[in-house]
Parts: C-alpha cells; sequence; structure tokens
C-alpha cells in the first residue's frame, strides 16, 4: 500500500509539471493531456526512471457524440411490443440520408485513450487525449515510442476515422477494402449502409442497401415476471 501511494504521489506531481489533469479512482490512475504535449509525456512516461513504462497495452478511440444519451425508458415500455419500447432519438437509428439530429457539440467529440504498463513497477496508467477538431480529428502517432502501437492506430483509424499522424502504414485492418465509413463512430447505422450475400447467378460476392429496419436490440424494459411470485400458489 506504501508503494501505491508513493507512486500515486509521484504521478501527480508529474502531472503537475506537465499541466495535465490527474485523476485517481478505484486505485486506478489517469492522466488527460493536450494533444499538442502528448508526445512528450508519453515518452517521458516510457523513459523516466520514476515510471518506466515500457509497454503499451492498447490504443482505443472513443467518440463521445451520444455519450450519457439512451433510447430506453428503463421503468415501463412507451408502448406495446419490443420494438415499442425506444424512443427513436439516436444516430444508430437513422441513415446519413434521413439524420434529424444535429451533430453540433459544445465539447471535444474525440479522444484516443493509451493504456500503459511498467514491468519494473508493476504500476499501470491511463493516459487520455481530446481532439478539438470534431470533423477531422488528428493525433501523432507514437508508433516511434511503442511498435504495438501500429495495429492498434490502425484499429482506431478503422473504426473511428482518427488520423494518427506519421504512422508508417495507416489503412483499414479490420474492414473490407471498400468499406464506407467507420462502424463505432455514434452516427454510424446500428444495421450499417449495405449487406453483402453470395449470388450464385453471379457467382460472386454482391453488396445490396440494407433491407432491415435499424433498431435498438438490447431491451432495458423491466417487466414483472410472475414466475418469481412467491405469493402465486401456480408459480
Amino acid at each position: 500500500m506504501t508503494n501505491e501511494i508513493n507512486f500515486a504521489t509521484t504521478l501527480r506531481n508529474f502531472a503537475e509539471k506537465c499541466a495535465c489533469k490527474f485523476i485517481e479512482d478505484r486505485d486506478e490512475f489517469t492522466l488527460e493531456v493536450g494533444v499538442k504535449k502528448l508526445i512528450p509525456v508519453l515518452k517521458s512516461l516510457r523513459d523516466e526512471q520514476d515510471f518506466c513504462f515500457d509497454q503499451l497495452i492498447d490504443v482505443a478511440g472513443v467518440d463521445y457524440l451520444e455519450y450519457g444519451k439512451t433510447e430506453w425508458k428503463t421503468q415501463q415500455a412507451t408502448g406495446t411490443g419490443f420494438s415499442r419500447g425506444v424512443q427513436h432519438s439516436t444516430f444508430g437509428r437513422f441513415t446519413f440520408d434521413d439524420n434529424p439530429i444535429s451533430e453540433q457539440m459544445d465539447q471535444p467529440r474525440f479522444a484516443v485513450v493509451y493504456h500503459l504498463l511498467s514491468v519494473a513497477k508493476n504500476q499501470r496508467v491511463r493516459v487520455k487525449s481530446f481532439c478539438e477538431d470534431n470533423e477531422f480529428p488528428v493525433f501523432p502517432s507514437v508508433c516511434e515510442l511503442w511498435a504495438s502501437a501500429n495495429w492498434y492506430e490502425r484499429e482506431a483509424f478503422d473504426l473511428y476515422g482518427i488520423v494518427f499522424e506519421g504512422h508508417p502504414d495507416l489503412r483499414r485492418i479490420l474492414t473490407d477494402y471498400g468499406f464506407v465509413g467507420h462502424p463505432l463512430r455514434k452516427d454510424f447505422p446500428l444495421v450499417g449502409h449495405v449487406e453483402v450475400r453470395f449470388d450464385p447467378s453471379k457467382q460472386r460476392v454482391v453488396y445490396e442497401p440494407v433491407s432491415i429496419e435499424p433498431r435498438v436490440l438490447v431491451p432495458k424494459v423491466i417487466r414483472e415476471d410472475n414466475r418469481y411470485d412467491l405469493d402465486n400458489e401456480e408459480a
């Protein structure tokens, strides 16, 4: 416990020196740093003897477009049937051709989160950075600091459309070569734009417009169930 307290103090002092935001929650440490200071801060966390964060465990993109919003009313459904349990109010319910929701935000939309591990210190830290440009998010690549960032950054580029300046080979890694859009963005339709199937007559895979209706698939309506009613003799 003493080592944990000392490390937290050291990390907090480092954050103050670098003008970063330090967050300690549930024995986990997070540093929030601006894009311009990102590389110097990460390099210091890797090289300074107080930290020795020699391993990059993950690089994750985040889209805060609909952060904290939900379509579900959790106490009762708005009508009858499963599909009427939600309000059509989020981006994923619509397509790019018919989107009635405004994308105006008064805060940064995209962030990149770096998860670092120090084997020598047996410590972990999370570094988060927000991009001020909501239309074209760009972050510096950290491939020169950690080689493992190569595929992580490609994944964030593929799924979120986040560009990593200086990446040696920034291209899609999970979706198809002809894929349009970035599927983990909150304004990407839940059902996507196209569906694929094998056409026996053409002897190849064909792309067609999606034929199913966008809908939220996770029910969150709390319903009564007489199977768990101890007063019901027939249960």
